[in-house]
Formats: C-alpha cells, structure tokens, sequence
C-alpha cells in the first residue's frame, strides 16, 4: 500500500497512519501582523467564550489580520474616548501645571473608565 494518495472527488491528498488513511489539511498561510495588548485579550475572549468564530478565522487564515484589526481599533477608541472624556470634564495643561495630583488623578479615573469602555465594547462583543 503507499504512503500517499491523492482522491481525484476530492481532491485531497491522504497519508497512511498504520490501517488508515488520513487527510493532509494544512492551514492557510497568512500574513504575519503585530497583535498588541487588546489583540491577545481579544483572542483569549474568542478562544474562551466564541470557539466557533475562533475556529472559523484560524482555519481561514484570517484570524491573524482580524485581531491586528481589532487592536487598531481598540487603540483608536481608547486614545479618542480619554481625550473626549478630558475634554467634558476640562482637565487641561493649565490644570496639570497648577495641581499635578489632582490631573494624575482625575486622568487615571478617565483612563480607567475607557478601558472599561473598550472591552465591553469591543474586546467582549
């Protein structure tokens, strides 16, 4: 018996493993992008809670380009949502020349409030 065959209603070739034969799918290759930080937690999230979207964009090769999309994303809004938010309450330079402590603090609580705003919008939609 051989090694390998190839099905022609198919198409797909098949390797010999002991009594059987079984296919050799590979993935598609794809593009190698930077994921940053809300591209791995988005990849935890799908791989935890959405196994079917996860399976689905790993088998179509597009699972790398699609979380290098969602960080964009996430970036975006996070650095729009802080200087929005800054903007609303009047947090300025003026602010931070006169009372340093009151900025750093006022600035970490909008920092918090739109990370929490990206990942209830973006990171785990």
């Amino acid at each position: 018996m051989d090694k390998y065959i190839f099905d022609e209603n198919n198409g797909l070739w098949y390797e010999r493993q002991g009594d059987y034969y079984i296919p050799c799918l590979t993935i598609p290759a794809e593009e190698e992008q930077p994921i940053g930080l809300w591209g791995r937690r988005h990849l935890r999230y799908i791989k935890e809670h959405r196994k079917a979207r996860y399976t689905s964009l790993l088998l179509s090769g597009k699972l790398s380009s699609y979380l290098a999309d969602i960080d964009q994303q996430a970036e975006d809004v996070l650095s729009r949502l802080v200087e929005q938010m800054a903007q609303h309450q009047g947090i300025t330079e003026q602010l931070k020349a006169t009372d340093q402590m009151a900025w750093v603090v006022r600035m970490n609580n909008i920092g918090a409030s739109a990370i929490e705003i990206v990942y209830r919008e973006i990171i785990y939609a």
